[in-house]
């Protein structure tokens, strides 16, 4: 016979609805409670039926994740946050491309609506005032990671991509580069390309350094998107001294046609890239790149979401922090060639 919540009781000294609050992640014990209390459940083989509390608590524990549809390896970094702190509150997760761009936002929210999802996470899609309408229609906790909607108006996690580009150029220009090129930005995303493209350009103007549009080649923040930006470069004969890349992943993308033309990494040419995703460090040589904190925003942002659906609270916004990681792809150069 299978085990109860009256047996976990029994053995773990506390009362039923104690034992109902610890497997329901609701709150109200203490950690020692909750630690004696899932170790009797696990001794009994204690399975909960999540089908039958979904139907007498309207809440099915899921969380919908909807990602765009990009070869990068941005986002599992970000999942794999979302995922460890649902599974330690109890919590399964549906994951779903909404194409490139997020345009197909509406296929994927009217999914997440049929799964009777508690909850939603939506990563690195811009929404506009139409979208942003269509989510909170389905009246669930929505918090946006690495993005915002038009106008504030969902709560989201991200960093502050004007300031980062602006760091990472001026780590260029500190190094006596003039000639920088910026390389995979989308110029129409509102989030992650305008204020990356403003961040390079206003870094230039502040150290009087002549902008050069020739130098900036717009991309989809891929692998493929730097092989074309580089050999675009080489096509016109005019490769920069160093470039800003829209991610870890486009950085990858120069690095390997330059190196297919007989550039060195970083001898010829200085690259920085974006992210921190593990090939940043795996490359070689290691890539410079902005650091976001991909885990910790997956994980902050799956905890705000989950206590929104279990204590009704509202979600805040936060900038969290970026930082530069120095490797080995960025030289300085002579004092007398800069």
């Amino acid at each position: 016979m299978a085990a109860t919540i009256k047996d976990i009781a029994k053995k773990a000294q506390v009362s039923t609805a104690t034992v109902s609050r610890v497997i329901n992640n609701i709150g109200g014990y203490g950690a020692e409670t909750r630690e004696r209390v899932l170790k009797v459940a696990k001794e009994l083989g204690y399975y909960k039926n999540e089908t039958a509390t979904s139907l007498v608590t309207n809440k099915t524990k899921t969380i919908g994740i909807i990602i765009p549809n990009v070869s990068t390896n941005f986002y599992g970094n970000i999942v794999n946050g979302i995922e460890d702190i649902a599974y330690e509150y109890g919590y399964s997760v549906i994951l779903t491309h909404a194409g490139v761009e997020g345009k197909r936002l509406a296929d994927s929210l009217k999914l997440m609506a049929n799964r009777r999802v508690d909850g939603v996470i939506i990563v690195s899609i811009y929404l506009d005032s139409k979208q942003e309408k269509m989510i909170t229609s389905l009246n669930l906790p929505t918090i946006l990671l690495s993005t915002q909607a038009e106008g504030d108006s969902l709560p989201y996690i991200k960093v502050n991509d004007y300031q980062a580009i602006y760091e990472a150029t001026q780590y260029l220009i500190d190094h006596n580069h003039q000639a920088i090129g910026l390389v995979g930005i989308n110029e129409t995303d509102k989030i992650a390309g305008e204020p990356r493209l403003k961040g390079y350009l206003d870094c230039l103007k502040d150290n009087a350094i002549p902008i050069d549009k020739e130098l900036i080649v717009s991309g989809d923040f891929s692998f493929d998107a730097g092989r074309r930006a580089m050999k675009h470069f080489l096509d016109q004969q005019k490769v920069p001294s160093a470039i800003v890349c829209a991610s870890d992943e486009t950085a990858l993308g120069v690095n390997s046609v330059a190196n297919d033309n007989g550039l060195t990494i970083p001898d010829d040419l200085s690259i920085i890239g974006y992210d921190d995703t593990s090939i940043a460090w795996m490359s070689t040589p290691p890539l410079t790149t902005i650091g976001q904190p991909l885990y910790e925003m997956g994980a902050k942002g799956c905890e705000r979401v989950i206590q929104a659906i279990v204590y009704d609270q509202d979600m805040i916004s936060e900038i969290v922090p970026f930082r530069l990681k120095i490797r080995k792809t960025v030289k300085r150069l002579d004092d007398d060639l800069g």
